[in-house]
C-alpha cells in the first residue's frame, strides 16, 4: 500500500466542501451543538454566521430545532459527534426527521476507533447499525477527500436523511479529484480472485495493507470500498462474489447489527460463501494510539490479513 498521506481529516474536508457549496447554494443552514471547532463546522460559521445555529451542548435540542426547521423546507445540516448524535439524538432522528422523511443531513465525526485516543466515550462503535435501521436514513462513509467532499453533495442532492460517518485524523488520499461518487455505488480498489474483502471508511486503507500481505502468501484479495452502505451496491458484490467465493467484512464498528451482518445475511440468500466478519467482538475498546488499538481489536491490516487466511483455509 503506497498511497499519499492525508493532510485533512475527512470532518474537516466535509465542513470545507459545505461552506464553498453555501456560496451558490442559498437555501441551506448549519446546526452544531457547540462543537464548532470539532467538526470544523466554525468555517461555515466565520463565513455565514446568519445561517448558522449553535444549540450549546444538547444534542436532542438541536436535532429538534433542525427537524422544525426542516419541516418548513430547508435543508439542514446537523455537525457532532457520531456517539451524541446516534445516541442522545436517537429518538427525535427516528420519529421527527425520518419518519416524516425530512432534508436532515449529518456530519458525524470521530466515527469508530479514528476517535481512539479519546476514549470510549467519544468512539461511535454502534453508529452504523442504528443509522442504518432506520427507515428513510441514508449512510454515507468516505475514505477520503474527494470522497468526503462529494458525501456532502450526495447529501444535499439526496431527498430525506443523509447521515456521514467521518474521521477524527487524517489517513491517506485514495481517490483523484475527478472522482466520481453516487448513493448506492462503491469502489473496487484493488483487484483479486480468491477473496473479496468489503470494507469502509478507514478500514479502506487497512484492508488494502491486508492484501498486500496476503499477496506475500499467494493469495490475490479483492478489496471494495462499500462508501455507500445504505443503499449498498449489491451488483458489485455479487460480480465479486461469482468470481472470490468468499467473503471478509472488515468494519470499525461493532460486530453484530454491523455492516457485516447486512452482507452475510445477503450472501446467504443469494449466493451462500465461506465468510468472515471482522469488528468489535461485543466489546468497548480503549484509549490509545490509533493504529496499536486497532491491532488490539483484530482490525489491522495484519489481523485482518491472519483472518482471512484462515477463511481461506477452510474455503
Amino acid at each position: 500500500m503506497n498511497f499519499p498521506a492525508a493532510t485533512s481529516p475527512t470532518r474537516r474536508v466535509f465542513a470545507e466542501r459545505m461552506t464553498a457549496r453555501a456560496e451558490t447554494d442559498k437555501e441551506f443552514v448549519v446546526f452544531e451543538s457547540d462543537l464548532a471547532k470539532s467538526t470544523y463546522s466554525y468555517l461555515f460559521r466565520d463565513k455565514h454566521p446568519d445561517r448558522y445555529f449553535n444549540m450549546g451542548i444538547a444534542e436532542i435540542g438541536t436535532a429538534a430545532s433542525a427537524a422544525g426547521m426542516a419541516a418548513e423546507g430547508r435543508n439542514v445540516i446537523v455537525c457532532g459527534y457520531g456517539v451524541f448524535i446516534t445516541m442522545r439524538a436517537l429518538e427525535v432522528i427516528r420519529s421527527f426527521i425520518c419518519y416524516p422523511h425530512l432534508n436532515v443531513k449529518f456530519l458525524s465525526s470521530h466515527g469508530g476507533l479514528t476517535a481512539a485516543i479519546d476514549g470510549v466515550t467519544h468512539q461511535a462503535t454502534e453508529d452504523i447499525a442504528f443509522m442504518t435501521t432506520l427507515p428513510n436514513m441514508k449512510v454515507l462513509v468516505p475514505a477520503d477527500s474527494a470522497a468526503a467532499a462529494a458525501a456532502l453533495d450526495i447529501a444535499l442532492d439526496t431527498p430525506g436523511p443523509v447521515f456521514s460517518r467521518l474521521m477524527r485524523d487524517p489517513l491517506f488520499e485514495l481517490y483523484g479529484p475527478g472522482e466520481t461518487f453516487r448513493l448506492g455505488g462503491s469502489k473496487v480498489v484493488r483487484k483479486g480472485k480468491d477473496v473479496t474483502i468489503a470494507t469502509y471508511g478507514d478500514i479502506v486503507f487497512q484492508s488494502l495493507a491486508a492484501a498486500d500481505e496476503l499477496a506475500k502468501q499467494g493469495i490475490d484479495a479483492e478489496v471494495i470500498d462499500f462508501y455507500s452502505l445504505k443503499p449498498w451496491d449489491q451488483a458489485t458484490l455479487a460480480e465479486s462474489l461469482r468470481k472470490t467465493g468468499a467473503l471478509v467484512v472488515a468494519e470499525n464498528h461493532q460486530k453484530r447489527n454491523g455492516f457485516g451482518y447486512e452482507l452475510a445475511v445477503w450472501a446467504l440468500q443469494n449466493n451462500p460463501v465461506p465468510a468472515a466478519l471482522i469488528g468489535l467482538e461485543d466489546t468497548f475498546a480503549e484509549s490509545g494510539n490509533y493504529q496499536i488499538t486497532l491491532d488490539k481489536f483484530g482490525m489491522s491490516g495484519a489481523r485482518i490479513a491472519e483472518t482471512t487466511a484462515a477463511l481461506l483455509k477452510k474455503k
